[in-house]
């Protein structure tokens, strides 16, 4: 880190005090973290590590591992391999479930079982992984729990067979893929299939004593797509910034990036939070944080990043309990607080847009504002001139149209209205007409207008 990358002496101290607490008060054998700015670490800081550059100490990350399986998943669906529609059956052919589709395994709104099939009285995350082959005679049709779409019900059975998935389409195993495809192009280099020779080591820690129990570290077989992977604060760094959008651009497309942060379910067990494709969508005060935590026996880890302020935070744990995402939110809570971030400088429009201006300026549908602004980017912002207005944005796409992206009118359509004479006296959005005054004589009126137009209110 250079000096101007890093935080202040201040700042540094309040989150190196937030992570000692958290060790201290977990009984966490070691702990290191790690704040960025898009990709770049900017601090870091351990408690109970002895490594000289605890940073780049591998840890098992368990789930957050599901994030780059469907990162794959979605490259997949972007070179036109599958949709995401497809039932998984089409695809993994010899499933009880395959009419479920990929989708819903990705936003785990399969109604799968929540934990992959083994022997009476195994937990799978601690004893040897099986083949595909073991794993498709154990299933059973039982395994499916509840209706697809019906609720958020997480299920790492359904991310071993998203990998399953990547490896068959792409013909290779799921690891080579993720190394070649993700891996390798955003330079993470310490992150592996099987530890380092240096990586930390899993322990349990009694919970009535302060000693500690070394715990297995097993490759996870035909789950590994759920939990395999080890990596450094470091490297969840640059995959932080990789998911705001501040790195990797060829990794995968930005609207494709944006798909898998919107959520599509919501998991209520701990409190509200969404689940897009592979993360979970955290609303808080600061702006939504994406990520996804992680737990297999002697690690817990969390990434989270905030694409509002880019940043992000990374949590490495060798224990088989602790809150690293709770940790995690609360140095970037930290961070923002005390150094927040100062956002893009504003530029106007490089070249003016005739057909686009136009369209800004106030319009109402029925008695009810709204105000449309062309912004540097060439998207048109909406911002509402009464209290539960439908702010968002619309922007061009190749054939011309406005599509909305976000809120009410997302994937909606803005097309103007024209008179005889091409002017534009209208704009229908998703079928809400608005004019440029309320009730405008002059414009469509859907249902029509009175004829004595605007009146007192008789007694």
């Amino acid at each position: 880190m250079t000096a101007d990358e890093e935080v202040s002496p201040s700042t540094a101290r309040h989150l190196l005090a937030a992570l000692a607490r958290t060790q201290r008060e977990g009984r966490l054998p070691s702990l290191v973290a790690g704040v960025t700015r898009g990709p770049e670490l900017i601090w870091s800081g351990s408690r109970g590590s002895s490594a000289a550059s605890p940073e780049q100490v591998q840890y098992r990350i368990g789930s957050i591992t599901k994030i780059m399986t469907a990162v794959l998943v979605l490259r997949l669906r972007d070179e036109g391999r599958l949709a995401l529609e497809d039932p998984i059956g089409k695809h993994v052919p010899g499933l009880p479930f395959g009419e479920r589709t990929v989708l819903s395994l990705l936003a785990h709104e399969s109604g799968l079982r929540a934990e992959l099939p083994g022997e009476p009285g195994q937990w799978w995350e601690r004893v040897p992984g099986i083949s595909w082959a073991e794993f498709v005679d154990r299933l059973r049709p039982d395994d499916v729990r509840s209706p697809a779409g019906r609720r958020f019900h997480y299920s790492n059975l359904g991310y071993a067979v998203l990998g399953e998935l990547v490896a068959r389409l792409r013909e290779r195993p799921w690891y080579e893929v993720l190394q070649a495809e993700l891996l390798t192009p955003l330079g993470m280099d310490r992150t592996t299939y099987h530890p380092l020779p240096d990586a930390a080591p899993g322990w349990a820690v009694h919970p009535w004593a302060d000693l500690v129990l070394p715990e297995p570290a097993v490759d996870l077989g035909v789950g590994a797509a759920a939990g395999q992977l080890w990596s450094t604060v470091t490297d969840l760094g640059r995959f932080g910034g990789f998911l705001m959008g501040a790195s990797g651009s060829g990794v995968l497309a930005p609207s494709s990036l944006a798909e898998m942060a919107e959520p599509t379910g919501v998991d209520v067990g701990g409190g509200r939070r969404g689940y897009g494709l592979g993360m979970f969508n955290f609303e808080r005060a600061g702006g939504d944080l994406l990520g996804h935590g992680g737990s297999v026996p002697g690690y817990v880890a969390g990434l989270f990043v905030n694409p509002g302020q880019q940043t992000g935070a990374v949590v490495l744990t060798n224990g088989t309990n602790g809150n690293s995402n709770g940790l995690a939110m609360q140095l970037l809570d930290l961070l923002r607080e005390r150094e927040p971030y100062l956002g893009p400088t504003w530029r106007p429009l490089e070249q003016a847009d005739d057909e686009a201006l136009a369209l800004t300026g106030t319009w109402y549908w029925g008695p009810n504002g709204m105000g449309l602004r062309l912004t540097a980017d060439g998207d048109l912002a909406v911002h509402g001139l009464e209290y539960g207005s439908r702010n968002g944005r619309f922007r061009r796409d190749s054939a011309g149209e406005w599509i909305g992206l976000e809120g009410y009118h997302q994937g909606e359509r803005l097309s103007p209205v024209r008179d005889a004479e091409g002017r534009v006296v209208a704009l229908d959005v998703g079928t809400f007409i608005f004019t440029r005054e309320p009730y405008d004589p002059s414009a469509p009126t859907p249902g029509g207008r009175d004829p004595e137009g605007w009146r007192p209110l008789s007694s």
